[in-house]
């Protein structure tokens, strides 16, 4: 009886202790979106742990709940402290935006492809290449915005941008690229648009040679009576190799080298953290400065629990959860991203009809949503 009184009672601390750890790393999450990722380095990484933590805590709420422990009042009021932040994971099926009926929109499309499969080798190389053509032709946006765009200048089987233009009937289009492997290819990002862009600018990062590939472009954008500054951005990259993915494989890799591998993961991604919230910042302070609202859409790389996230979502709408419900994965490669491709707007404007894409012809899903803004009627005195 003695032992069995003292597993019990070792059971419970040890259930104590994991709860007691577990809670500290969801307080630590909350303070992700507020502190600069240089701060203290491993900050970012409770808030890419979030969903994971937040699992854990459900599970020791009901654990502690069942045994009618004071313990469970104290995984609430914890849970009570993240608020709102809890809501930036997942978007609630209600009070959400509405298209008005005769409603003139923009339609927006954001698309990270992955150079178009370029480096698969296999027999049916252009499958998903020409798979995305086929889904971009089928959506029928009025502005597209790619993020790893590529590129071949003719002569070429790999003519990317003269067939867009053609294919969604988009004569305007802004570009940059990063670099060039040889002569032809061009490697960037890219906008592309069926109504004329009357500039066309970039963001530089403080990247004066090109060594990370990640940009930011802007184009001001004419419909009807309306004109808006389109920013599509493509944030610092964590630069994982085929290599570093073998932490998220079948089990068969030796413990000394997934060992190894954790170690790199963690370098890449503690340098990528700073760097993508030093360049968020930098892409607000150009959006102020707009003469015309403006609408950002590109791929983050970071989660809805980041510092970066919170630089925008602090003075702009994010489109998903204005308009969309769930949690919204865009991330559809090996490891587990979540959401971190984005639509955000200034607050004068309105946005409906998010959609994350379905089918996966890349490793990321498109974003989509229709933007417009509230028209200006002049009034007369009497």
């Amino acid at each position: 009886m003695a032992d069995k009184s003292r597993k019990i009672a070792l059971f419970s601390s040890i259930m104590k202790f994991a709860t007691i750890f577990c809670l500290i790393g969801l307080l630590l999450a909350y303070l992700c979106p507020f502190v600069h990722p240089s701060t203290f380095w491993p900050l970012p990484f409770f808030g890419l742990a979030y969903p994971v933590i937040m699992i854990f805590t459900i599970i020791f709420l009901v654990f502690w709940a069942f045994k009618k422990s004071r313990w469970f009042f104290v995984v609430l009021i914890v849970l009570f402290i993240g608020g709102k932040l809890h809501f930036r994971m997942i978007s609630l099926p209600f009070g959400k935006e509405e298209l008005p009926e005769n409603t003139e929109t923009l339609k927006l499309l954001s698309y990270n492809v992955r150079l178009f499969d370029l480096y698969n080798y296999e027999e049916n190389k252009y499958a998903n290449r020409n798979a995305i053509f086929k889904y971009l032709q089928e959506t029928e946006a009025d502005v597209v915005c790619f993020q790893e765009f590529y590129h071949q200048d003719k002569p070429t089987v790999f003519p990317t941008r003269d067939t867009l233009t053609g294919l969604l009937k988009t004569p305007y289009f802004h570009e940059r690229y990063s670099h060039k492997l040889s002569g032809r290819q061009n490697f960037g990002i890219a906008m592309f648009s069926k109504y004329p862009m009357i500039a066309r600018g970039d963001v530089i990062f403080d990247d004066p040679e090109n060594k990370d590939n990640n940009y930011c472009i802007f184009a001001d954008i004419v419909k009807g009576v309306d004109t808006f500054r389109i920013y599509n951005v493509h944030l610092q990259s964590i630069k994982f190799q085929k290599d570093d993915y073998a932490l998220f494989g079948d089990g068969k890799e030796q413990a000394g080298e997934m060992k190894s591998t954790a170690r790199l993961m963690i370098d890449k991604l503690r340098i990528a953290f700073p760097k993508r919230a030093d360049q968020a910042k930098r892409v607000v302070e150009h959006m102020e400065q707009s003469p015309y609202e403006v609408i950002i859409c590109g791929d983050f790389n970071d989660t809805p629990l980041s510092y970066c996230y919170n630089t925008f979502y602090s003075k702009y709408i994010d489109a998903f959860r204005n308009s969309a419900s769930g949690i919204g994965v865009t991330y559809a490669g090996k490891v587990p991203a979540g959401r971190i491709d984005y639509i955000f707007h200034s607050k004068k404007l309105h946005s409906a009809n998010f959609k994350v894409q379905k089918d996966v012809f890349s490793d990321h899903r498109s974003v989509y949503c229709e933007i417009w803004k509230e028209p200006k009627f002049e009034t007369t005195a009497d």
